[in-house]
């Protein structure tokens, strides 16, 4: 099991990796993952349901200490990226099915990669995962809300059906992990090792099937929206960043909520798109899923080594 766990680890951490990879092997052969598209909501309700096996009463605990950072970090989240992913959408003048989808992947929740690189980079990793829970709990209905706000003008957008199939992808599993984590609490602490392998092989499987689906599409616009979902990323670190500062809170919330803003759950934005719209509407998602954990290492390496640096600078000061 202890090998298992550790096997698990390693994809976890290197999960930018198995997502790229799978994209390629999709692009290249579509029907690969031709089967996956049907199962695309089971997929993202076990990375829920795993996601609930990890929650306790103790990831709270932090809004009763610090009510302030996680208030500013759920609001940015639900602000900052979907305001930002209709302004690329207006401003680069996307198509209908790629603005709905920069749009839908900006107004989801964080994703619990968030809590590995806010780790990686020394910052708060208790907020991290009571923003990341926090807006994931919220998700059902403020996800449609924004959602239907900003989108509606593209295309005809049920926001109550899609509050539906959020509840059912994402807040029942989540109530059904945590309820199995109270009720089974040896057996779930034994399996939560091998999460980050689970979580890891739903999300590229969903990486997978939605790139094979959307191939002629990836070949025409597979560089605009690989542009939008770099912008869109980094705006999201900036500002997230920006808005910690100007609340005054801490170097280390400032990282947390750089990194939280800026990373979504992108596979919920995938789940929804290929549910609701064109398997091309998926592919932004797709894409940010990849993308964010690129650039979610790169930035937690560069504020550990800076960490690093000042470390050593106070030991050299002794």
């Amino acid at each position: 099991m202890e090998a298992l766990s550790r096997f698990s680890r390693f994809v976890g951490q290197t999960f930018a990796l198995w997502a790229g990879l799978f994209a390629g092997i999709a692009f290249a052969a579509p029907e690969t993952f031709k089967w996956v598209l049907p199962h695309i909501p089971l997929l993202l309700g076990i990375v829920m349901f795993g996601m609930g096996l990890t929650l306790s009463p103790a990831d709270f605990k932090i809004l009763g200490r610090h009510p302030k950072a996680v208030l500013v970090g759920v609001a940015a989240q639900f602000v900052i990226m979907p305001l930002t992913a209709y302004a690329l959408a207006v401003g680069f003048n996307l198509p209908p099915e790629i603005a709905v989808g920069v749009i839908l992947v900006g107004a989801c929740p964080g994703g619990t990669a968030s809590n590995v690189m806010t780790y990686l980079a020394r910052g708060n990793v208790a907020l991290s995962v009571a923003v990341t829970s926090i807006s994931t709990l919220l998700a059902p209905v403020l996800t449609p809300a924004v959602f239907y706000l900003l989108a509606n003008q593209w295309l005809d957008i049920s926001a109550g059906a899609m509050f539906g199939s959020i509840a059912k992808m994402v807040l029942l599993p989540i109530v059904l992990g945590v309820a199995a984590h109270l009720l089974f609490r040896k057996q779930t602490e034994a399996a939560v090792g091998v999460l980050p392998l689970v979580s890891v092989v739903a999300i590229v499987l969903i990486i997978g099937a939605v790139v094979g689906a959307s191939k002629l599409k990836i070949l025409e616009s597979g560089l605009l929206i690989l542009g939008v979902v770099i912008l869109h990323n980094g705006i999201g670190y900036l500002l997230g960043f920006l808005a910690a500062k100007l609340c005054k809170l801490p170097f280390d919330a400032q990282k947390t909520l750089a990194i939280e803003v800026g990373m979504q759950n992108s596979g919920l934005g995938a789940a929804l798109a290929s549910a609701y719209f064109t398997p091309l509407a998926a592919v932004p998602s797709a894409i940010f899923s990849v993308w964010h954990n690129i650039s979610g290492s790169l930035l937690a390496s560069y504020w550990a080594a800076k960490a690093g640096r000042e470390k050593e600078n106070r030991g050299n000061s002794v």
